[in-house]
């Protein structure tokens, strides 16, 4: 017997849409008009991105799609870097649309200590439904603390007492007063860089004097500059440089001091640096909450580039978006190649694969704000600056009556920086501790406030200088809160890609909001993250915790 024959196969009926993620017609006319004409290159994606934010305020559903077509990026890439960034806020489809006006109230520990939990509950009642009131980490303002922003205007002390006066205050950005272009060239401004580009000056020398005056790079890592400087040379080109303005250690504000007050200071530093080097590209990389300063860099960089003093190494200012984990330089690279800021393995190491996989210079603000000093005072000069040390700029904060940054001689006592430079005390306060090195930085009771504020002193202790962020507290603070407030920001601002750092700074937080430390277990995880992370976010996250365990063991209760 025969098998009957097989049914043939029928054919679905065709869809009515195609598969995957329709893009809106409308957000796609939306995006095109707002990029125009820039171009679609993969590393702009964060750049296009805030177009997207500042004009609506959010990022839907829709555009990060039409972004996506108009890039020929995956929709994925388009997302993962959107979610990344704390100041994108991406609403995904049926959800609405957060209010128009967003208030960001800086709860790091400056700020804490200055009232900020209060204010922030504060506004939040008393412009519900007129504007969404929300935590934030350090905005580089932490001397003039409490701090409010309000788009992207940030607001001080005075100003945020007044919730008309926030209301009031507007969206658009504070153009800071800084010395200008023309005044900065009728002072001596550039001389020195048009001597180098004319060929008068050798790249070598400019090495070998860096090398004798003892610069280190001012970031936090201290890294000889000069010896950076040659290492870099030493790869073969193309090479590119990378400026590190993304100012993220609670308490350190003093680029931001640099920037507004002397900007071509530091561009003429970063200009001689490319040079030095023989980068044909810097990118300058400044934190999203500077938005003043970045308004007066792409004004005094044009006149830069009308003055044809940057033809040998082209200007991009790029504009960070909310991670602090960005102030690692790997990750800075990532993120101005337009991806998550997550740090990356090494070796190799950024002078040899940095950018775009070329030998990358990296610096930070205030290394190359010394250039052209030390290049035409010579090296003595900066290695006693007239007397018998050299000066290291501190950024102090907290319990002291003249906050700011500092500069003092290298290696200064605590207590010599609050008494000779800062006033003393504020009214009312006794002195009981210090953070010598912003959170990341350790902390420190006043019994041990005559060690020496400089690179490699403090290590001995657990602690080191890094960026020179000094927070001082006092008798009216918890050290146990104060610890578990820089805590929650390293839990807050984890990249997440590491094990470590991910579970063990959140699961830190949970132990140290418990009335009683368990300190055998934080010990643990402090081993953990310090032994295990990816990167420096992660191994200097336990030092508060070690700190509180090691010099004030009555704060476990």
């Amino acid at each position: 017997m025969n098998a009957p024959a097989a049914a043939p196969h029928k054919r679905s009926a065709p869809r009515s849409t195609p598969k995957g993620r329709q893009v809106d017609p409308v957000a796609l006319a939306e995006v095109r008009a707002l990029l125009a004409d820039r171009p679609r290159n993969r590393d702009l994606l964060i750049e296009h991105l805030h177009l997207i934010q500042d004009k609506f305020g959010h990022i839907s559903a829709a555009h990060l799609a039409a972004l996506a077509q108009e890039m020929r990026l995956a929709m994925a890439e388009v997302y993962e870097v959107a979610t990344f960034y704390a100041h994108f806020d991406v609403i995904r489809e049926g959800e609405a649309a957060p209010l128009p006006l967003t208030v960001r109230v800086c709860d790091s520990l400056s700020c804490e200590m200055a009232g900020a939990g209060a204010l922030l509950e504060g506004l939040a009642t008393a412009l519900k439904g007129h504007a969404r009131v929300v935590r934030a980490p350090c905005m580089g303002l932490c001397d003039k603390a409490p701090v409010v922003q309000v788009g992207h205007r940030q607001l001080t002390r005075a100003t945020v007492q007044s919730v008309t006066a926030i209301q009031g205050s507007g969206t658009s950005e504070l153009i800071p007063a800084a010395r200008g272009f023309d005044v900065y060239c009728k002072d001596g401004g550039y001389a020195l860089l048009r001597q180098c580009l004319k060929g008068e000056r050798k790249p070598e020398d400019l090495i070998a004097l860096l090398n004798d005056s003892g610069l280190r790079g001012l970031g936090g890592a201290g890294f000889p500059t000069g010896r950076k400087w040659g290492i870099v040379r030493g790869y073969p080109g193309p090479r590119l440089m990378a400026i590190n303005a993304d100012e993220g250690e609670p308490g350190t504000f003093k680029d931001r001091h640099y920037l507004e007050t002397d900007p071509h200071r530091v561009i003429e530093g970063m200009l001689l640096a490319a040079w030095a080097v023989g980068a044909e590209a810097i990118y300058f990389y400044l934190r999203d909450e500077y938005s003043g300063i970045r308004s007066l860099l792409l004004a005094e960089l044009d006149k830069v580039r009308a003055a044809k003093l940057d033809a040998h190494a082209k200007v991009h200012l790029r504009r960070g978006a909310g991670a602090y984990i960005c102030g690692e330089e790997s990750a800075m690279l990532e993120s101005i190649e337009g991806k998550r800021g997550l740090p990356r393995h090494r070796p190799p190491y950024v002078a040899e694969k940095g950018l775009f996989d070329r030998p990358t210079l990296v610096q930070n603000v205030e290394t190359l704000f010394w250039l052209r000093d030390i290049v035409e005072k010579g090296a003595k000069w900066f290695a006693t600056r007239g007397g018998s040390a050299r000066l290291h700029s501190y950024s102090v904060s907290g319990r002291v009556k003249n906050p700011g940054v500092k500069l003092a001689p290298a290696g200064i006592s605590v207590r010599k920086l609050i008494e000779d430079h800062c006033g003393g005390m504020a009214d009312g306060h006794v002195f009981t501790a210090y953070l010598p090195g912003g959170a990341s930085g350790g902390i420190l009771p006043a019994a041990m406030a005559d060690e020496p504020l400089e690179f490699g002193q403090l290590e001995k202790h657990g602690c080191f200088l890094g960026s020179a962020a000094v927070v001082v507290l006092s008798d009216q603070d918890d050290v146990r809160l104060a610890a578990l407030n820089l805590m929650r920001f390293f839990a807050d601002e984890s990249c997440g890609q590491c094990t470590p750092c991910r579970v063990g700074t959140e699961k830190a937080v949970v132990e140290m909001e418990k009335k009683t430390w368990n300190a055998a277990l934080l010990g643990e995880l402090a081993q953990g993250m310090a032994d295990a992370s990816i990167c420096g976010l992660g191994q200097a996250a336990a030092n508060p915790i070690r700190c509180v365990l090691k010099y004030f063991p009555e704060a476990k209760r």
